[in-house]
């Protein structure tokens, strides 16, 4: 169920595969849906505004958040990268949206974390919100940060923000790693809309999970939320067990959550 709880909702990373992805679902969350990105985007539609930004420009995103009233952040970098990148647009670019927050009064965020900010912990492990952050690279770090951000602003100023720790948003998990990650478009779109209506959401991490059978996150201490997986990864499991090869245990890759993402770089 959506539920218009705002007039203007703001999504950032319109662009990407994630914001393509939710575009038509979060038009049912508001009267107007603004959607932003770096990169082009496909013209606005009826309830839409498209407006090109860049993140790390401040003056741009001040001007890009006045008058909404909520934000789903997707923008910045989404995968493991050179330093300098990561910098501008998930460093810089995040503190210039939480400022502009701040300016324009806006008290409601759902901001894109990941799971690599546990990626360092291994797959024989179950992680909550009180796990302590074991980022698997610079990408990673990034989005630790990001939560610390999001946290002393809603100490200071009020902004409620639910750091959503994605696993694998695509259509079907790709391979054996993502039957534990995996989150489909629909699931994600309850999670968004849990986090935009819930009463009280506070400074909340949640794991952004379908219910699959196999997991390593536990989401006990994001009950408040209200979100309610419908969809499983075990639907697509004969297929992918079938079509990938035995695990190397002795691989990295295979040890830790992070998957290959412990390996990237350096650049």
């Amino acid at each position: 169920m959506s539920i218009k709880s705002h007039h203007t909702l703001l999504m950032t990373g319109a662009a990407g595969g994630l914001g393509q992805a939710l575009r038509d679902r979060l038009k049912a969350n508001c009267e107007v849906l603004r959607l932003s990105d770096v990169s082009p985007m496909a013209p606005a539609r009826a309830g839409e505004e498209v407006v090109q930004a860049d993140l790390a420009d401040a003056d741009a995103v001040k001007a890009l958040v006045a008058g909404c009233q909520a934000i789903v952040h997707f923008g910045g970098v989404s995968t493991e990268q050179p330093w300098g990148p990561i910098l501008q647009a998930n460093i810089i670019g995040l503190y210039n949206l939480y400022e502009a927050a701040r300016l324009h009064g806006v008290k409601r965020i759902v901001f894109a974390s990941s799971n690599h900010v546990m990626g360092f912990y291994r797959q024989s492990e179950v992680v909550d919100a009180l796990s302590p952050p074991k980022p698997d690279g610079l990408y990673g770090v990034s989005k630790a940060f990001g939560e610390d951000l999001s946290r002393m602003y809603f100490e200071r100023y009020g902004i409620e923000t639910a750091c959503v720790r994605i696993g694998s948003c695509l259509p079907e998990p790709k391979d054996r790693r993502m039957l534990a990650s995996w989150i489909s478009h629909d699931d994600m779109h309850r999670l968004i809309t849990a986090c935009l209506t819930t009463q009280v959401l506070g400074h909340s991490i949640i794991y952004g999970t379908s219910d699959n059978s196999v997991s390593w996150y536990d989401n006990r201490l994001a009950k408040h939320i209200g979100y309610r997986p419908q969809d499983r990864s075990d639907v697509f499991r004969e297929a992918v067990l079938a079509r990938t090869p035995e695990p190397d245990l002795n691989d990295p890759t295979m040890q830790f959550q992070g998957g290959a993402f412990v390996k990237a770089g350096p650049f």
